[in-house]
């Protein structure tokens, strides 16, 4: 049966792409592909993200905190802006913080950060990452054309090209592995072309390997893993493309880390990236990171525990009373109306069959019950977190289509929803002790902290190097 709801313009789907939006979206994560099948509501944040990679095409920057609840589509969100990035001409790339993974560290989790962004460096004709070599082919390509047009050598071209980015920090090497690379796609020699890679990608962890191997000095590691995206910004422009845009998402494992001096050295980081992206000292480079409304605003833990990044990402206090501001380095995710969900809904039956009315397995009526049972079991959270009723309601198909005859006014009833809750803000456990020390997990706080009294030192004595900032008393 053929609905108003379902928009014309979605045609027929192949069954690989239906199975792999199918089966993401049962799983609990995001497709990699087709996105306009399955995107609904938040216009206004797509205008505005969209605008912002305009001007990182020119030449601008851009910094947004993509900020909702638990399940509220952040990563769908992150997902849609890349793929919108692509076909604007930006090479992206994107990456998961983890405990292994971050902005700062002297153990080398940023420099594995930036290998996993490396391996997902995608563009419009490779959007499934792994887009480096054919970024600085294009690159090599295009200099040896202009060398051609303009009877001048390749070497020069392509040193007066990378001139500019001599002058930036670590931008030396970077311009004399890319001369490698390309004396290696000269003469052939295919081991020189991938020690230059593996240097781009940062998987040399000794500054001696890449002396050997490529006669550099330096190599890109935890200590120059912000520089290194600066010069890639710069350099993919170079190639012919737009600019370039960081999607950084599960920043919650910065606002896990239990040391405070850690935690602060990342948010450091994060502050240097945004004052360059603000001042537009970072030319062609787009950063959007994706967090819970506790990773902003917890006094304690959170991005506001750091003074200085809770005075840049503080909120327009005019837009209230439904006043939006989209301008804001913080995006928040407005909430699915209603009638967004219903929109939704009705394009998840159309993927379900593959694009073809005919072979829908639910009517008009069903999706109104099934809205309804949800809004009883749950009320409004299934709009905040669509999440879970994507799941369920797929779930649902899989049975009708499955069980032919079965009546879907019994299924609907058993459908068991619950609000989702962030495993992520649990209390966490007790840090392990060091030199002895004992430590204690602290408890999330959404106000400023305030000032406890000290107790006498007859009843007490304080233990020192405490974690977070709080001191622990033995009586």
């Amino acid at each position: 049966m053929t609905t108003p709801a379902t928009p014309a313009t979605v045609g027929r789907l192949r069954p690989r792409e239906r199975d792999a939006i199918i089966n993401s979206l049962r799983a609990g994560v995001v497709p990699r592909a087709g996105f306009q099948h399955v995107q609904v509501g938040r216009a206004r944040e797509v205008q505005a993200l969209a605008a912002d990679l305009d001007r990182v095409a020119d030449g601008g920057s851009l910094i947004r905190f993509i900020i909702g609840e638990y399940g509220a589509g952040k990563t769908f969100f992150l997902s849609l802006t890349s793929s919108i990035a692509a076909e604007k001409k930006l090479v992206t790339a994107r990456a998961d913080l983890t405990p292994d993974r971050r902005l700062q560290s002297t153990s080398g989790q940023a420099r594995s950060l930036y290998a996993e962004l490396m391996r997902n460096l995608a563009t419009r004709a490779a959007p499934d990452g792994g887009a480096l070599p054919a970024v600085v082919e294009r690159f090599v390509t295009s200099a040896r054309n202009e060398a051609d047009t303009t009877g001048t050598n390749v070497d020069k071209v392509i040193t007066r090209r990378l001139a500019e980015l001599a002058e930036m920090v670590g931008g030396y090497d970077f311009a004399h592995v890319i001369g490698a690379y390309w004396r290696g796609y000269d003469t052939g020699n295919d081991q020189l072309k991938n020690d230059a890679i593996r240097w781009l990608r940062a998987e040399y962890t000794t500054k001696t390997e890449a002396r050997a191997a490529l006669g550099v000095r330096t190599v890109i590691d935890d200590a120059n893993f912000y520089d290194a995206l600066k010069l890639l910004a710069n350099f993919v422009r170079l190639a012919g493309y737009s600019g370039l845009l960081i999607c950084l998402d599960e920043m919650v494992n910065l606002y896990k880390l239990a040391h405070t001096q850690s935690r602060n050295s990342n948010y450091e980081q994060v502050l240097r990236i945004v004052n360059d992206c603000l001042q537009g000292r970072a030319p062609g480079l787009g950063v959007c990171f994706g967090g819970t409304p506790e990773l902003l605003m917890d006094s304690r833990r959170g991005l506001y525990s750091y003074e200085a990044l809770r005075s840049r990402l503080a909120e327009n206090a005019f837009a209230v009373g439904g006043l939006v501001d989209m301008s804001s380095p913080v995006l928040r995710l407005a909430n699915l109306t209603p009638e967004d969900m219903y929109v939704l809904l009705t394009k998840l039956r159309h993927v379900y069959a593959a694009g073809d009315p005919d072979d829908y397995l639910l009517p008009d009526e069903a999706l109104h019950a099934f809205m309804q049972h949800c809004s009883t079991r749950v009320g409004d959270a299934y709009f905040r977190t669509p999440r879970a009723t994507i799941r369920e309601f797929l779930n649902l198909l899989a049975v009708v289509e499955q069980n032919p005859g079965v009546d879907w006014r019994a299924l609907i009833g058993q459908v068991q929803l619950a609000p989702e809750s962030n495993p992520d803000l649990e209390p966490l456990p007790d840090s392990s002790p060091s030199d002895g020390e004992a430590t204690t997990a602290e408890p999330l706080n959404f106000a400023p902290p305030a000032t406890a009294p000290l107790p006498s030192a007859t009843s007490a004595h304080a233990v020192e190097d405490q974690d977070d900032d709080l001191a622990n008393f033995r009586l």
